[in-house]
């Protein structure tokens, strides 16, 4: 049981830290996908949220069943979806054991647009005859207003992931920015005043639709955070300890399993 004081605290966990096909690589005999370092194992990227009322998550991918009995979750209060590719959403089904322990639908904050893609990735969750045991969903449009989800207010910005509109997520000093490669002026300015900065890099190399980790460091310079995690990364960006020892003071590669404490 972790204490919460009364000047609003909270603890974000990084559930995980990789890329959409994760760390190791399927078939892959890199240096980074053989190493026995536990820091170079990434899961697919998600946020666990937890405040002294609210247990959140950010994003259900492949691994989120075995996410949530790593880090031994028994309640969930809502899933915010950054946006509707796979690594993303394809574990929304494992929502149902929470809807068994507390004998109501799963909350899921999306976009309208992503609402119609769960709706066909899920289509059995939304059928007029459901099978019994499917997972009961209430999808609730998100869009840049402030959520407040029990004591927490989360609030929703957006960054591109090249063409695609994704949701990052500010709670007080801190940042979720996962899948992006571009963030507009406005965006910029909403992220403004945090401390704590979680960013998509998944490689050295400039991307198509993810920043760099030069990119990111960029960002994060620019937002004057205090401390920034690199996350979404790929086994392209070398050993975790390789490239620790080269980043800047305050900034490291994210790990699955981190905790985070935040105020809000």
């Amino acid at each position: 049981m972790r204490y919460f004081a009364s000047m609003k605290t909270a603890y974000i966990t990084i559930l995980g830290s990789g890329t959409s096909q994760g760390v190791p690589v399927i078939g892959c005999r890199c240096s980074v996908c053989s190493s026995n370092d536990k820091l170079d194992k990434r899961l697919r990227a998600s946020i666990l949220i937890e405040s002294a009322e609210a247990t959140v998550v950010v994003d259900t991918g492949p691994d989120f069943r075995q996410q949530m009995l790593r880090e031994k979750v028994t309640k969930m209060d809502a899933v915010l979806i950054t946006h509707c590719h796979k690594d993303h959403i394809a574990g929304m089904d494992d929502v149902r054991s929470f809807n068994f322990l507390q004998k109501k639908a799963m909350p899921i904050y999306a976009s309208p647009e992503d609402q119609k893609l769960i709706k066909t990735e899920f289509s059995y969750a939304f059928a007029e005859k459901k099978y019994p045991g499917v997972p009961s969903l209430d999808l609730i449009d998100m869009d840049e207003n402030l959520l407040k989800i029990k004591d927490l207010n989360i609030t929703p910005i957006r960054v591109m992931h090249r063409y695609l509109p994704v949701f990052a997520f500010r709670i007080g000093n801190f940042a979720y920015i996962t899948d992006a490669n571009y963030i507009s002026p406005e965006s910029f300015d909403a992220l403004k005043g945090i401390d704590i900065l979680v960013i998509d890099s998944v490689r050295k190399e400039k991307h198509i639709s993810h920043f760099s980790l030069g990119e990111a460091i960029e960002v994060a310079r620019k937002l004057e955070v205090k401390k920034t995690y690199f996350t979404h990364i790929s086994h392209l960006m070398g050993k975790a300890a390789d490239v620790n020892a080269e980043l800047p003071d305050g900034m490291l590669l994210a790990w699955d399993g981190q905790k985070i404490k935040i105020t809000y």
